[in-house]
């Protein structure tokens, strides 16, 4: 059991990547990724919602909506777990971090909306996870989307330091390098975990 999930994480993380691979999670990974600090504090933050809402959403699945009959609830249950964890998130950087929360800005509380953090909540569900395999998923896709965002904020302070053309200086260079680096994880693809 400790392979498989050892197995599910390093696929999860590297040849899945959440952001690079399942194209989720991109608002925040362009949006936050300007410096490495931020782009920490912002990874720390959906990582742990995205490990929490994976337990809680895995419990209210087994024990509310499949008990009760009421699966097509599924979207909207597991959105409100993730608004409810994200207040927490939002009031604990607060009062730890003022300057982390502020730094962050708009993109805190757009965590509720982040894509990637529904979608390991409905993938644990459709991958018919069991409980700790939800909770490893929910971590190594929150992992998945640090090393992305923090790879990614590290190439984009580099490039602000480079001459660039005048057309392909900022969003239009960012975008060119997510690409890069998304065709860098396909390669990953390749690895043979079993």
């Amino acid at each position: 059991m400790i392979v498989d999930l050892l197995l599910l994480s390093i696929t999860t993380i590297l040849v899945n990547n959440f952001v690079l691979v399942k194209f989720l999670g991109c608002c925040p990974f362009l949006g936050v990724s300007k410096r490495v600090d931020t782009a920490i504090g912002m990874s720390i933050a959906v990582t742990f919602v995205m490990t929490v809402a994976s337990a809680v959403t895995y419990l209210v699945q087994v024990f509310i909506l499949d008990y009760f009959g009421i699966g097509y609830m599924q979207t909207v249950a597991f959105i409100l777990v993730i608004a409810v964890l994200v207040q927490f998130v939002e009031m604990v950087i607060q009062k730890i971090s003022p300057a982390l929360y502020s730094a962050l800005g708009i993109y805190l509380p757009l965590i509720t909306t982040n894509c990637a953090v529904l979608g390991v909540a409905i993938l644990n569900i459709t991958e018919k996870h069991n409980f700790i395999y939800s909770v490893v998923y929910g971590l190594s896709a929150g992992l998945s989307f640090m090393l992305a965002i923090v790879l990614f904020a590290g190439v984009r302070e580099k490039l602000s330091l480079s001459n660039i053309p005048k057309a392909m200086q900022g969003f239009p260079i960012a975008l060119v390098t997510a690409g890069l680096l998304a065709m860098a994880f396909l390669g990953f693809q390749g690895l043979k975990l079993v």
